[in-house]
């Protein structure tokens, strides 16, 4: 009788204590609050028609990442409602002036970009992860980049952000076990670099980055939803 006693005693103890973690979790998750509303003060006072996408800064080992950034992000912005420099165009302005590398254009200043290219705003972009990893049982493909808009009249920055995309997003159940994982993997790793499987993702994560949303960049001048953001 008292072993019963005690068992239950213990037991009523550990519900006690699952009950009580339960309660700290469940008000850490009320006590988590969303991002506050950014503040587009900056940007809606400007009010930028057109933007310039400058190449993007290469921040990791991939020497494909700024032109795979780049031959995407405009689309967004463009769908977005702005007039966006064509990327041809200000890459061959750049070239025919000595400037090649990205970190030596997005040195370039406002004013002398304004004068060049005449646009009002000009987009600044980080490349901080591109490419495939492998790492023993999975191989993961992942983009991230960062952007800032810096009205190019004002000098003022308008916006900035963040985005990522990865192959992790849309991956299935596994079947094969423990080997089928370690084959999967070292083949997605094959396949992830020699066809440039990020390139997929830049285009995933430049939409994410630069499309309209919460917290993101405003619709422009062209797109019916303008000054209704």
């Amino acid at each position: 009788m008292k072993n019963s006693k005690a068992a239950l005693g213990e037991i009523t103890v550990r519900w006690g204590r699952l009950i009580a973690v339960l309660s700290v979790v469940a008000g850490l998750g009320a006590c988590a609050t969303p991002p506050p509303p950014y503040d587009y003060t900056a940007f809606k006072q400007n009010r930028p028609a057109s933007m310039l996408v400058l190449p993007p800064v290469n921040d990791t080992p991939e020497v494909s990442a700024t032109y795979g950034v780049l031959s995407q992000v405009t689309f967004p912005l463009a769908e977005a409602g702005y007039y966006v420099v064509p990327v041809s165009l200000m890459d061959e302005t750049f070239r025919q002036n000595g400037l090649n590398n990205a970190n030596e254009i997005q040195d370039v200043s406002a004013q002398k970009l304004r004068e060049i290219f005449g646009a009002d705003a000009a987009v600044y972009i980080k490349v901080k992860r591109y490419g495939t990893t492998y790492a023993v049982i999975s191989s993961e493909t992942t983009v991230v980049a960062e952007a800032r808009i810096v009205d190019l009249r004002t000098g003022q920055l308008l916006w900035q952000g963040s985005a990522a995309a990865s192959s992790k997003e849309s991956e299935g159940a596994n079947q094969g076990g423990l080997v089928g994982l370690l084959v999967q993997a070292v083949i997605t790793q094959i396949i992830g670099t020699t066809t440039d499987a990020s390139f997929k993702y830049a285009g995933i994560a430049s939409q994410r980055l630069l499309a309209p949303k919460k917290n993101g960049v405003l619709y422009g001048p062209r797109s019916p939803n303008y000054q209704h953001d």
